[in-house]
């Protein structure tokens, strides 16, 4: 079983991708039809996904893969494969159960959409093609399936086309993680170039082990950075952040999808699949390509949290705090707390589905209002949403003991405590502790507590195939805790390919406490704050010019319309005047030129080479006709020649004489 699951793992994305086939030849008619087929399609890969697990438990850091020939050029062949290890069977867990409830959940909160089936199509696809992210042993599989993924996140994104912010939106995301993506493309090329080979692993042979690594040497560095370009994109890191928040304007289930269990995950899994490459030739843990991950990270981190603070939207809030957590992860990458960053991808992929879930059926209830201060005394109205919206909260937040975002954050402090290169990065991820405990406080006090306002007057708790999906991700987020506490850390063990080990007196440790009171203070604070506010935010009151400038999300939209933008265009512009009157004249006058030289070759041709040549053919056909009049054949004529000849030599001769 063992051999066969390796060898056809192929299937995990295959069923999916032949389920999004299948639902696109049906007509919007069979809606039924087309939402069984996508959750059909994604039990069938959970189940073999879970199939894909087991055996990963045999033994600590257990891998297996399968190479073959895709095509040869030349002498060469291109080889790819799929890989099976404790990351791969991992994420493929979290992918299929978490994209299992968002399917289910998108019943019902598409139900009255016209385009119902061709949802479905667009979500299985989307699962089909992050599993093969997931699944690749060679950087070529993993790229392509990378595109893929583009794909799907445009077509959902853009999924309402009829409103231009979607349209926009779409455009905007593509667009700005091509830009990643070349970045991406120009690490694989340069990989191959020095490495011989895009495959992982390949019997000690491959570009992550030793003598592929070895053949790099120190263009290392540069091959990572661009690679890290390409995950900067994905996952929403600065300055490429700007598409993430925007694609809120597709339906809550696609940015419950692209938020928690794939598109935004595919940038830290990528640096984390690629590690060996980051860390070749560190020193104390540290190198420059892992110090790039690092700051990057904090700063992404640190700005869309203070982003959440003022926004209004309850997607764009969790939107923010996707961007920020993304940013946390890659910070526990680059201090070397690899396992640490997987472990809060993994329990981000619960409670971020989770809680844009629960903001779904806050929307539905409310009628489509997305407004956070229109809202107010939801807890009341919908007490599933809220109950399992708070867990969510709780756990984002990072509220001890009961979380497992707790637990995975204090393992990513734990790890930036230990960097040797800076202690800065510790201490300023510790105030995004408080930022996203603030903000998230903020969002739960005016949208469940409080009066009703005109949004929550007539809302309704959504029906039970929307909140039977909440209710099972919050338990899942609880339950999580049980294999990430310091006292049974079998996650962290699991993916460092350690034995699991017991540590009860590892339960209670210092910077639990330190958790704690940062929760508490980022929770007090925004209960102190927020307790009694109205339609106009607190925080605007006090600080409008922060609150503005936050609220503008930093005005970096219209900064990189302003350069980078308007540089482009002014770049279009300069370069259609040089096609329209420099190349074009150019292409123009030398057409001329040769216009006029064939003009003159003509005339030559035909008045001087031809007219000579015909005239010659003219005179020597002339001359032909009249000596062939003296050739009759007749014999008088030949002696009448001759004596006129004869007479006209006497004549001569008696004149010389």
């Amino acid at each position: 079983m063992t051999s066969w699951i390796v060898t056809n793992l192929w299937l995990i994305p295959a069923v999916p991708l032949a389920s999004s086939l299948l639902i696109l030849t049906f007509a919007n008619s069979r809606r039924r039809t087309g939402a069984a087929l996508a959750i059909v399609g994604q039990v069938v890969a959970l189940a073999l996904a879970v199939m894909a697990f087991l055996p990963t438990l045999a033994e600590p850091g257990w891998r297996a893969f399968h190479n073959f020939t895709w095509f040869t050029f030349g002498e060469h062949a291109l080889r790819i494969g799929w890989i099976l290890d404790p990351l791969t069977a991992a994420m493929m867990m979290m992918i299929t159960f978490v994209g299992l409830w968002i399917f289910v959940f998108s019943t019902g909160y598409m139900a009255g959409d016209k385009n119902f089936t061709r949802f479905f199509a667009y979500l299985s696809f989307f699962s089909a093609a992050m599993l093969g992210v997931v699944i690749a042993n060679s950087l070529l599989l993993l790229f392509v399936c990378w595109e893929l993924v583009g794909l799907a996140s445009y077509l959902l994104i853009g999924f309402w086309i009829h409103k231009p912010s979607a349209a926009a939106a779409a455009k905007k995301a593509f667009i700005t993680t091509r830009i990643g993506d070349i970045g991406l493309f120009l690490g694989v090329l340069w990989l191959y170039g020095g490495s011989g080979t895009l495959l992982f692993y390949d019997d000690g042979n491959g570009c992550l082990e030793r003598a592929g690594l070895l053949a790099l040497g120190t263009s290392a560095t540069f091959v990572a950075l661009l690679i890290f370009s390409g995950a900067v994109g994905k996952s929403g890191q600065f300055p490429l952040h700007v598409w993430l928040p925007d694609a809120m304007e597709g339906p809550t289930p696609v940015s419950a999808l692209i938020h928690a269990a794939t598109m935004v995950a595919a940038g830290v899994f990528l640096v984390a699949r690629v590690y060996p490459l980051f860390s070749l030739g560190a020193i104390d843990g540290v190198t420059p390509s892992l110090t790039v991950v690092v700051w990057i990270g904090v700063i992404t981190a640190l700005m869309a949290a203070l982003i959440a603070l003022a926004q209004a939207d309850i997607k764009r809030i969790l939107a923010y705090s996707t961007v920020s957590q993304l940013g946390l992860m890659m910070v526990s990458l680059g201090v070397g707390g690899v396992a640490a960053g997987i472990m809060h991808l993994l329990a981000h992929g619960f409670f971020k589905a989770l809680l844009f879930l629960g903001s779904g059926s806050v929307i539905h209830g409310c009628h489509h209002e997305q407004d956070i201060r229109k809202m107010g005394g939801l807890r009341r109205l919908m007490p599933v949403t809220f109950l399992t919206y708070a867990i969510g909260m709780m756990t984002l937040s990072g509220v001890p003991l009961f979380f497992s975002g707790a637990w995975t954050k204090e393992e990513i402090l734990h790890a930036t405590a230990h960097w040797p290169r800076s202690f800065v990065p510790h201490y300023l991820m510790m105030a995004g502790v408080v930022l996203t405990a603030l903000y998230m406080t903020r969002q739960m006090i005016y949208v469940f507590f409080g009066n009703r306002r005109e949004a929550s007057e007539h809302a309704h708790e959504s029906p039970s195939v929307m909140t039977v999906p909440l209710i099972l991700l919050a338990v899942c987020s609880i339950v999580l805790s049980v294999v990430v506490t310091p006292a049974w850390p079998w996650l962290h063990d699991y993916l460092n390919g350690e034995p699991a080990h017991f540590a009860i007196g590892q339960l209670i440790q210092p910077m639990l406490f330190v958790s704690l009171a940062l929760v508490a203070a980022g929770i007090g604070l925004g209960v102190l704050l927020y307790r009694n506010a109205g339609e106009r935010d607190p925080l605007a009151r006090a600080q409008p010019v922060l609150f503005r400038f936050l609220e503008n999300k930093m005005w970096l939209d219209e900064l990189y319309g302003k350069t980078v933008l308007a540089w482009s265009a002014t770049l279009s512009r300069a370069s259609d005047w040089m096609d329209r009157y420099v190349w074009d004249g150019l292409v123009r006058g030398v057409a001329g030129v040769g216009q006029f030289f064939g003009i003159l070759s003509a005339n030559f041709d035909e008045h001087g080479i031809n007219a000579g040549v015909d005239d010659s053919a003219t005179g020597t056909r002339g001359l032909g006709r009249f000596m062939s009049a003296w050739h009759s054949g007749q014999i008088q004529t030949y002696l009448g020649v001759v004596a006129v000849g004869m007479l006209a030599l006497l004549i001569l001769y008696a004149w010389l004489a």
